[in-house]
C-alpha cells in the first residue's frame, strides 16, 4: 500500500530543500536587511554578519537547487556550531536552550547532504560532479 508512496519521495524532498531554503533565506534577510523586522534587537557582531550571508546565500542555493549538497553540507556545519555556540553553554537540553531549531535544521541540511536536491533543482538539469547517480557523486 506504502510503496506507491515512494513515487513522490523526489518531490517531498524538492519541497523540504526550498521550504528550509526559504527559511535561511529569509533569517538571512532579516540580518542583512532588517526585513522583516525581528521583534527584537539582533546583536550584529562578526558571527551574526556571517550567519546572515550564510543563510541569505546559503537559502538561495537551496530553494533553486543549485550547489544543493555543498551548500547543504556548509549550512549543517553552520547550524552545529550555532548550537554548540549559542545555545548549550545555557543548558544541556534544546527544549531548555532554546536550541530546537538549530538541532532540527542541522540534521535537515544533512539530510539533504546526502540525499540531494530531489526533483525541481537546477543540480538535475546541470553536469555536477555530485548529482545523484555520477561517478564521484
Amino acid at each position: 500500500m506504502f510503496e506507491r508512496l515512494n513515487l513522490y519521495a523526489p518531490m517531498a524532498l524538492a519541497a523540504l530543500r526550498i521550504i528550509a531554503g526559504l527559511l535561511f533565506f529569509e533569517s538571512g534577510m532579516q540580518k542583512l536587511f532588517g526585513f522583516p523586522p525581528a521583534p527584537f534587537d539582533i546583536p550584529m557582531d562578526g558571527l551574526t554578519y556571517t550567519a546572515g550571508i550564510l543563510e541569505f546565500f546559503g537559502g538561495a542555493l537551496l530553494i533553486v537547487g543549485f550547489l544543493t549538497r555543498p551548500a547543504a553540507f556548509i549550512l549543517s556545519g553552520m547550524m552545529a556550531v550555532g548550537y554548540w555556540i549559542a545555545h548549550a553553554p545555557q543548558s544541556f537540553f534544546p527544549a531548555t536552550n532554546m536550541g530546537t531549531g538549530a538541532v532540527l535544521f542541522c540534521f535537515v541540511f544533512l539530510y539533504i547532504f546526502f540525499a540531494g536536491p530531489g526533483r525541481w533543482s537546477l543540480d538535475g538539469l546541470l553536469p555536477v560532479p555530485w548529482r545523484e547517480g555520477r561517478a564521484g557523486g
